[in-house]
């Protein structure tokens, strides 16, 4: 009988599980899964992985994939507390998302998610993504001197790594759109916050036209331009170096004084860079180029929310849906994208928010942010090379910023304070 035994195929050790309301709004993820993992993958509903993993057989997991519609969007206290099940244990989560908003994707993935994919699934991307958490976690991003070198060399504090900031870029999809005075006001609503201020840190990735040192009459150190050549090279100690600071608490790391071809870098150089700015800020916002380079996507992928800046325009119509169109075919998350309408009609022009509804309508968005024109006094501030909230606290834009900060903020404090 004994031999007769041995002959009994053992079961599959359970690799990993897939975690949703209904797998079956999911099928494409179910066979890719199968592809993947063949018999060694299982899969729970909400209420059965927070009873599962809390049992021993859940040390076997690799990692857990969670499927979310928009309809789980209510229910994202019960889908947070799984994934701190998860990573308590080491288990990797992988968030795949259907139509959810993107403060929703952001709590995610700032509780732990490993990675995130939209769905429908790109072809491979499903593959692709499970090799890339299967590696082992690369050191973290420390420096070796930074014990002893001295405390002047650092623009205020020093490099510790001990940090996950929030990546925020701004991309304006037609010239004059205001990006670049977003996100500056934005930077620095968010470093003045009372109390226990974050850090902040404005990276201008605009290597030709970047007008950050220009709206805070900031110096474009040579130290960019050496830390740019050698950015796989570079330290965090080597970032900060090359920063500038404004009224001691927003980081800037400016424009080269050069004007620099967009392509002087690549998609690694610019994930080393943001990876050791997240590790040393609680937020990171980007000043992206107009154009769309081949690193775009590293910034797109390790971002928490793209803000996406538009006008009420044919071209700014046009604009939007080429972009989407691009993210798609090269199956990037355009889910990301928080489309933000700058100089949006006042509330008594009807007849504007009219036409606000008819372009969201037409383009298949949702414009969940609308900027009200500041008028002359945002050029008067950019001149003069100071935030808003120092020449005209009272400005309707300022306002609205500040407002925006304030959301980010408390959302990033309730994270952080459910993560602990």
């Amino acid at each position: 009988m004994s031999s007769v035994a041995n002959l009994q195929p053992e079961p599959a050790a359970i690799l990993a599980c897939t975690i949703s309301r209904d797998v079956q709004n999911f099928d494409l993820l179910i066979d890719d899964m199968e592809i993947e993992l063949g018999e060694s993958w299982g899969d729970l509903s909400f209420e059965d992985a927070a009873v599962f993993l809390d049992q021993p057989d859940s040390q076997t997991l690799e990692f857990v994939v969670i499927a979310v519609d928009a309809e789980d969007e209510g229910d994202l206290a019960r889908i947070t507390d799984i994934i701190r099940q998860a990573k308590a244990k080491t288990i990797k989560v992988l968030i795949v998302a259907n139509q959810i908003g993107p403060m929703a994707l952001h709590q995610l993935l700032r509780l732990g998610a490993d990675d995130f994919l939209p769905y429908p699934l790109p072809e491979g991307a499903l593959h692709e993504t499970i090799e890339r958490i299967r590696k082992p976690a690369p050191p973290a991003v420390l420096t070796t001197h930074a014990t002893t070198e001295p405390e002047a060399a650092h623009p205020g504090f020093k490099a510790k790594g001990d940090r996950d900031g929030v990546l925020l870029p701004v991309h304006g999809l037609c010239g004059g759109s205001g990006a670049s005075t977003f996100a500056t006001n934005l930077a620095w609503e968010l470093a003045s916050m009372p109390g226990d201020a974050p850090r902040v840190c404005l990276v201008d990735l605009d290597f030709q036209f970047g007008t950050a040192a220009t709206y805070l009459d900031l110096p474009r150190k040579e130290q960019v331009y050496d830390f740019l050549s050698d950015a796989n090279g570079a330290d965090s100690d080597a970032l900060l170096q090359a920063m500038v600071t404004f009224n001691d608490k927003l980081h800037v790391l400016t424009a080269p004084q050069d004007m620099l071809p967009l392509d002087i870098i690549g998609p690694e150089e610019i994930a080393r860079i943001l990876d050791m700015a997240r590790a040393n800020f609680d937020f990171v916002i980007i000043d992206m180029p107009k154009t769309v380079v081949a690193w775009t996507e590293a910034v797109l992928s390790r971002a928490h929310v793209y803000f996406a800046l538009l006008e009420l325009d044919l071209r700014s119509a046009q604009n939007v849906l080429r972009l989407v169109r691009a993210l798609k075919a090269e199956g990037l998350p355009h889910e990301k994208l928080r489309y933000v309408l700058n100089r949006a009609p006042k509330f008594t022009d009807l007849g504007g928010k009219s036409r606000v509804k008819r372009m969201a309508e037409s383009l298949d968005i949702a414009i969940e942010l609308q900027l009200p024109d500041g008028g002359s006094a945002v050029t008067q501030a950019n001149d003069h090379g100071l935030p808003l909230s120092e020449t005209a606290a009272k400005n309707p834009l300022r306002k609205e910023i500040q407002k925006l900060a304030k959301s980010l903020f408390d959302l990033n404090k309730s994270v952080e304070t459910a993560r602990k």
